[in-house]
């Protein structure tokens, strides 16, 4: 089931310890399948040079397991949550790139000092506030952003 965005995600989880994005087994990547609304991450634990493309969890958007034998990402609730708010979103990076969680650990938001970024972003990268893994209990993610 959604073969193609296991594998894609499987790539890209590859890439987030080689950038720098990650460390350990910390952050992940999910993608919503706009056709049937399921969502794909990555499981919980695993390290991304053991992980496999038919590791990743596939979840309806209440969190319940719809394939795969592995327990979803601790993040999952956030995934889910973001996704139930935003229809517009169909794929979420979670990483710790160590300038951003220097920012985030500040509480700032990340300045604008490129067009590439104003282009984007239209103006400073906003700072969620702090949530425990796997909870919603913070709903004031920036809307639109």
């Amino acid at each position: 089931m959604l073969e193609a965005i296991k594998e894609e995600l499987w790539r890209l989880h590859l890439r987030l310890p080689k950038e720098g994005l990650v460390t350990w087994t910390s952050g992940n990547v999910s993608q919503r399948d706009p056709a049937s609304g399921l969502v794909v991450i990555k499981p919980s634990g695993i390290m991304y040079e053991d992980l496999r493309p038919e590791d990743h969890v596939v979840l309806d958007l209440e969190g319940d397991i719809v394939e795969g034998t592995l327990k979803p990402s601790s993040d999952t609730a956030s995934h889910l949550y973001i996704y139930r708010q935003r229809p517009d979103v169909h794929g979420i990076v979670h990483t710790h790139s160590p300038y951003a969680t220097a920012f985030a650990a500040l509480g700032k938001p990340i300045p604008v000092y490129l067009t590439a970024h104003a282009d984007e972003f239209g103006g400073p990268i906003p700072c969620a506030g702090f949530a425990l893994i796997g909870g919603e209990e913070r709903r004031d993610w920036p809307a639109g952003g």
